[in-house]
């Protein structure tokens, strides 16, 4: 088992930001935000799951947790009430790329200060920790385009296909060749 540790940086900046624990079972996305963060001067732990963003809490005492609602084993959702458990006053903002009225208010309730849904970029977690350090809660200036749901409606099929075209293509009810013209484009986040 490879426990994180936190990021090395300086002293002084590390003393004036929040660590922040970051829990995603999805390597590529944790290893971005790890990186996105550390880039912006923030000490980051992060885990893979919920036991051992347990144990990181344990150790390093963070005071920001970014938790992806949908992973292996423990959820997100069951691992918020765990983590205040350790600490009462950790912030704790919830990702999701399957995001519904429902589980954004259940995240809530257990104890999340914000729910975002994936792609969310790395400005808008900050945001969401920033406004709901006042009371307020975030919300994006902008809706998603029709594109762009679209390209996360794909994504999360594929990934619920274990990456499996024509699987996927299946379940989604279109030619696996026109599945592949869709995923050859970058996501339109991106453009």
């Amino acid at each position: 088992m490879n426990l994180a540790v936190m990021s090395p940086m300086n002293h002084a900046t590390a003393k004036s930001l929040p660590v922040t624990l970051v829990v995603d079972d999805d390597q590529a996305f944790r290893t971005r935000l790890v990186r996105a963060l550390e880039d912006r001067h923030f000490p980051v732990i992060h885990a893979q799951n919920a036991q051992q963003a347990v144990e990181q809490t344990r150790q390093h005492r963070p005071q920001r947790a970014i938790i992806d609602m949908r992973m292996n084993g423990t959820s997100g959702l069951q691992l918020i009430p765990q983590l205040l458990a350790i600490d009462d006053e950790i912030d704790i903002v919830v990702l999701t790329g399957f995001g519904s009225i429902a589980s954004a208010k259940d995240a809530i309730r257990a104890g999340a200060m914000d729910y975002l849904t994936k792609p969310a970029t790395t400005d808008q977690i900050l945001g969401a920790f920033e406004a709901g350090s006042d009371g307020s809660s975030y919300a994006p200036t902008t809706a998603p385009s029709l594109a762009q749901v679209e390209w996360e409606h794909i994504q999360r099929i594929l990934a619920d296909c274990d990456g499996n075209v024509s699987q996927a293509a299946r379940v989604l009810g279109i030619h696996r060749r026109s599945l592949q013209r869709k995923l050859a484009k970058h996501s339109p986040s991106e453009a």
